[in-house]
């Protein structure tokens, strides 16, 4: 029987950003997404599951659903919630065959399209779909395939984005209503921005860089889903169009564009805002992490304003934010070294990213022992930490949390290149050092700007006396 309750405790809204091979600026492919929940902190924690940790048969905790899985599944990597007691929640990954999957983004729908084909609520959902696909695929193209054979043949609950990459691909899936889906592959040269709304705009149903359900074209005509005259615009046909996404879905994809386009739209609130996008420059992964922590700086919208308008619209960077991934398989370096899982803990203003190698057997233990409840010792509650007394004056904080930014990229990136040279046999143990060299190192620098913005928050208390005795 399907958990509302553990379901509205545990499910999820974030923002998804892709970025094809020649759109980045090492021509790596790139898929990141902030993995936001709701306003309590709800503690992430990163492991790698190997193969014999991989149930052979996978029921949710959500509803119920029960499935025998394949034989032989493959390693992968994964930001689970600390708290297993509303599923896996898997979340993002890089398995051994470098290949990335982030799941899921919640999208937005409408009446027309559910009530043609309804949520099956003993369906898959995002607590359970890395855990069923990500071990088995060899390809993005493949991760496509395998969940929309799932979503078919077993249905889901609710309506989702998820994001598939390899060294050459990257491809985006929609759900659409209960049994239907569609996905694209999205151009070597371009990036998306992918609030919670229907993303994917107009859509060709027998391109080679597309792949939907058999029967999405009969389903949208038997049902009259098309309200254009002669497009075939899967937003316009499966989203919505409300208030509601005019200040929390479309705004954030009018801040990217307005930061990465040589053309920037006009209008935060445009219904229409595109889903393929074509940035003027080469994007770095410094850029991904920028927007992915972005308030509306430098216009009347940043909450850290005194504007009118200041916090009146959905930002991507916020106190909801749990962790922040960028999956990077990068194509200059050898197969071993590829796979890039980098991550952070906590609302993105006050956090930084580390690159962690994907072809592991372990994860540093300050990332994998992670407490539902509040712990000094770990990294998730240090950067909460942070973010409570850092949002408090973010004007009077933001120099030492910039400095301690910079200071983590310049190390963790220092000990990355060195890692990248490395030719010998034992790969996995060198991978493990260097991983735990940039966990000690990031857990050293959080703990430090703690102690900083303690010291400066006290000595700036308005419970003070400008008198000495």
């Amino acid at each position: 029987m399907f958990n509302f309750e553990k379901y509205s405790r545990a499910k999820k809204t974030c923002t998804t950003f892709l970025a094809g091979k020649n759109a980045t600026l090492d021509g790596s492919t790139l898929i990141a997404r902030n993995e936001d929940g709701g306003e309590e902190p709800n503690p992430q924690i990163f492991k790698v599951i190997l193969p014999a940790a991989q149930p052979r048969h996978y029921r949710s905790a959500i509803n119920g659903f029960e499935i025998d899985l394949p034989e032989h599944p493959l390693r992968y990597t994964s930001t689970p919630d600390a708290n297993d007691q509303d599923g896996i929640w898997a979340a993002a990954g890089i398995n051994s065959e470098n290949v990335a999957m982030t799941a899921t983004e919640t999208s937005t729908t409408n009446d027309r399209v559910l009530t043609a084909d309804p949520f099956v609520l003993t369906g898959i959902g995002e607590a359970d779909i890395t855990t069923l696909v990500l071990p088995y695929i060899r390809s993005a193209r493949e991760g496509v395939i395998r969940l929309g054979e799932l979503l078919t043949n077993f249905g889901t609950y609710e309506s989702n984005g998820i994001a598939f990459s390899d060294r050459d691909e990257v491809w985006y899936l929609e759900t659409i209503g209960g049994h239907h889906w569609a996905a694209i592959r999205i151009p070597d040269d371009a990036y998306v921005i992918a609030p919670n709304r229907f993303n994917i705009d107009l859509f060709d149903l027998h391109a080679p860089d597309t792949l939907s359900s058999s029967d999405l074209e009969d389903f949208v005509n038997m049902n009259n889903l098309n309200p254009d005259l002669t497009a075939f615009n899967l937003r316009h046909i499966f989203g919505s169009a409300t208030i509601k996404d005019t200040q929390y879905n479309n705004p954030r994809a009018w801040f990217v564009q307005k930061s990465l386009n040589a053309e920037p739209p006009l209008d935060p609130t445009d219904q229409d805002l595109p889903f393929i996008n074509y940035a003027q420059q080469k994007i770095s992964i410094q850029d991904v992490k920028w927007l992915l922590s972005s308030h509306y700086q430098n216009t009347v919208f940043d909450p850290y304003t005194d504007h009118d308008e200041a916090g009146s619209l959905r930002s991507i960077g916020l106190n909801r934010n749990q962790e922040t991934h960028i999956l990077q398989i990068r194509s200059n370096v050898p197969s071993e070294l590829a796979g890039i899982h980098w991550l952070a803990f906590g609302p993105n203003p006050f956090n930084e990213l580390v690159p962690f190698y994907a072809n592991v057997n372990d994860t540093p233990t300050a990332y994998q022992t992670t407490s539902p409840e509040f712990d000094t010792n770990s990294i998730y509650w240090l950067v909460r930490m942070i973010a409570v007394i850092g949002d408090a004056d973010f004007k009077r904080y933001q120099p030492l949390i910039e400095t301690f930014a910079e200071k983590n990229r310049l190390a963790t990136l220092a000990i990355q290149k060195a890692t990248d040279q490395y030719r010998g046999n034992q790969y996995e143990q060198h991978l493990l050092q260097a991983n735990a060299a940039m966990a000690e190192i990031y857990e050293t620098n959080t703990r430090s700007l703690l102690g900083k913005l303690v010291r400066q928050a006290s000595a700036n208390m308005t419970l003070r006396f400008s008198l000495d005795d």
